[in-house]
C-alpha cells in the first residue's frame, strides 16, 4: 500500500495523500511544508494545499492507479478503470504502453516514499514474470494482453500481434528501471539482467521489412496487413531512438532519415500565436505528441538536423494553451485555468482532441504532463482542477480522464495511457529524475549518437 504522510491526513480524510518533494537520485527527502494556516475548504470541497503539497498529492494518488489498482496476476496496468468495458473484459485487459509509463515512475515513487524500494522490486519481479511468459512477435509485445491468462487480446481485427510503438513505451519504462535499480545485490542484478534480455530480444530491424522505415504492427495471422508506417511527426520518436540504440537488432541512420523524417519533409515550421514550432501539423496536434516519447528522452538540450526538441515541445504546449485561452469556438469553461487538448474519453466516446479537433473537452493529462514546458500555466490549471472542480474531477486515483463544462459532462474513470505521463512529467519538472536516468543508459546514448543527435 502507498505510504501516507500523517501531516495531511487530518485535512484529506477520504483521499490518499502525497509526501514531500526531494531532489531525486537518492538524496535525503526534505521535511514537508506545514499545511496552510486555514481551516477552510476550497470551492470544490478539497482542503487547501501549498504547491509542493499539491504536486506530491497528485503524483502519489495518480501512482495508485499503477500500484494499488494494477491487475492482480500480471502486476501491469489495466487499460482503463471501468470493469464493464470491452465486453466485460475491462478488469482483465492490461496495456503494455500504459504500463510502461507507470513503470517509468517507479523510481520517483521510491524516492518520494510512496512505496519502498523492496515493494518496487517485488512488483517488478511480478511484472517481469508476466512479460517473460506472454507471446511476443519477433520480440515485440502486443498492445493488450489478458492479465489472467497472459494471452494476447486483439486491439482490433488485424492488430493481434506485435505493436512496435507500445513496445517502445514499455521499454522506455523498463530501461529507466534498469538504470535506477543499480545495486550490487542479487535481486537488483537479476532485475537488470531480465530487463536486458527483454530489451535485446526485440527485433527492431525485422519491423522494417527490409525498407528504410519502421512498421507499426505485425500479426502472425495477417502479417503486415495493417501496413502502417511509423513516420513523423507524432508521439513515436522514442521508437526510432530505441531501434537505433538496440545492441542486437539495430536500425541504420538511413531508416531514421528516410522513414521517420521523410528525408526532411517532416519539417513544417508552423507559426502560431508568436511561437515557432519546427515539426508537426497545424497547431501541433494533440499534446501527447510532446509527452509520450519524452518521459525518458530529455528534450532540454536535444537537437538533430530537423529540430530543437525543447523549442518544439514548449511551442506545442504554449500554442495549445493560447488556443484554449482565446477559445475561438466559445466553449464554456475554457480559459487560463482550464486548458489542455489531447486524446481522451469524451461525452461521445473517445477522440484525439486538438485545436483542429476541438469538441469542448478538456483532458487533465494535457496540462499536467506539460509541466516541464508550461510550469506556471500547468500549476494554474492543476489548482483549478483540484480546488474548484473538486470531487467532480478528483477521485481515488487522481483526476478523472476528461470533462466538458459545455456538455456538463465529467468522466467517471481513468485510462492508463493518460494517467501515466502525469506522474513522470511532473517528476521531470521537479527534479529531472526520469530524464537523468534514461539519458545515462549507454545503449540509448549510442543510439542518439548514431542518429546524429546532440544532447
Amino acid at each position: 500500500m502507498l505510504k501516507l504522510k500523517s501531516f495531511l491526513i487530518t485535512f484529506l480524510v477520504s483521499f490518499s495523500i502525497g509526501c514531500s518533494s526531494d531532489n531525486g537520485g537518492g538524496n535525503e527527502v526534505s521535511p514537508p511544508e506545514p499545511p496552510p494556516e486555514t481551516g477552510g475548504e476550497n470551492p470544490g470541497g478539497t482542503p487547501p494545499l501549498s504547491d509542493e503539497e499539491l504536486l506530491d498529492l497528485v503524483q502519489e494518488q495518480t501512482f495508485g492507479y499503477f500500484y494499488d489498482f494494477a491487475e492482480e496476476n500480471s502486476g501491469l496496468a489495466k487499460e482503463r478503470s471501468q470493469e464493464d468495458a470491452y465486453g466485460g473484459d475491462g478488469s482483465l485487459i492490461v496495456t503494455t504502453g500504459g504500463s510502461g509509463f507507470g513503470l517509468a515512475s517507479f523510481p520517483a515513487a521510491v524516492e518520494r516514499g510512496f512505496i519502498s524500494r523492496t515493494e518496487a522490486i517485488d512488483r517488478l519481479k511480478k511484472i517481469l514474470d508476466f512479460l517473460e511468459s506472454v507471446p511476443t512477435y519477433h520480440g515485440a509485445f502486443s498492445h493488450w494482453y489478458l492479465g489472467n491468462t497472459g494471452q494476447t487480446r486483439p486491439f482490433s481485427t488485424f492488430d493481434d500481434g506485435g505493436d512496435l510503438v507500445e513496445t517502445a513505451f514499455l521499454l522506455q519504462g523498463l530501461l529507466i528501471n534498469r538504470q535506477y535499480f543499480n545495486g550490487d545485490n542479487e535481486e537488483e542484478i537479476n532485475i537488470r539482467n531480465r530487463i536486458t534480455r527483454i530489451w535485446e530480444n526485440v527485433e527492431w530491424d525485422w519491423y522494417t521489412q527490409g525498407e528504410d522505415v519502421l512498421y507499426w504492427h505485425w500479426s502472425p495471422n495477417y502479417n503486415f496487413q495493417i501496413d502502417l508506417q511509423i513516420k513523423g511527426w507524432n508521439e513515436s520518436l522514442i521508437v526510432y531512438v530505441l531501434a537505433a540504440s538496440s545492441p542486437t537488432h539495430p536500425i541504420s541512420k538511413e531508416v531514421y532519415t528516410k522513414g521517420w523524417a521523410s528525408n526532411g519533409n517532416m519539417v513544417t515550421n508552423r507559426f502560431h500565436y508568436g511561437f515557432n514550432m519546427p515539426l508537426g501539423p497545424s497547431f501541433g496536434g494533440p499534446l501527447f505528441f510532446s509527452h509520450y516519447s519524452f518521459i525518458g528522452l530529455d528534450p532540454r538540450n536535444l537537437s538533430d538536423e530537423y529540430a530543437n526538441y525543447w523549442q518544439q515541445n514548449t511551442a506545442h504546449a504554449n500554442i495549445n494553451y493560447e488556443y484554449c485561452v482565446r477559445n475561438p469556438l466559445n466553449y464554456e469553461g475554457y480559459g487560463v485555468d482550464t486548458w489542455g487538448l489531447t486524446a481522451s474519453d469524451n461525452y461521445e466516446g473517445y477522440s484525439a482532441h486538438s485545436p483542429t479537433n476541438d469538441l469542448g473537452v478538456i483532458t487533465p493529462t494535457a496540462a499536467l504532463s506539460s509541466f516541464p514546458y508550461t510550469p506556471e500555466e500547468s500549476m494554474t490549471a492543476m489548482r483549478h482542477f483540484y480546488e474548484d472542480l473538486g470531487d467532480r474531477l478528483w477521485g481515488e486515483y487522481g483526476f478523472y480522464d476528461a470533462f466538458s463544462e459545455e456538455q456538463n459532462w465529467f468522466a467517471d474513470g481513468y485510462l492508463a495511457i493518460d494517467q501515466g505521463p502525469i506522474i513522470g512529467m511532473i517528476e521531470n519538472h521537479r527534479t529531472g529524475m526520469l530524464w537523468d536516468l534514461f539519458m545515462a543508459d549507454e545503449d540509448v546514448l549510442n543510439g542518439l549518437n548514431k542518429l546524429g543527435f546532440s544532447y
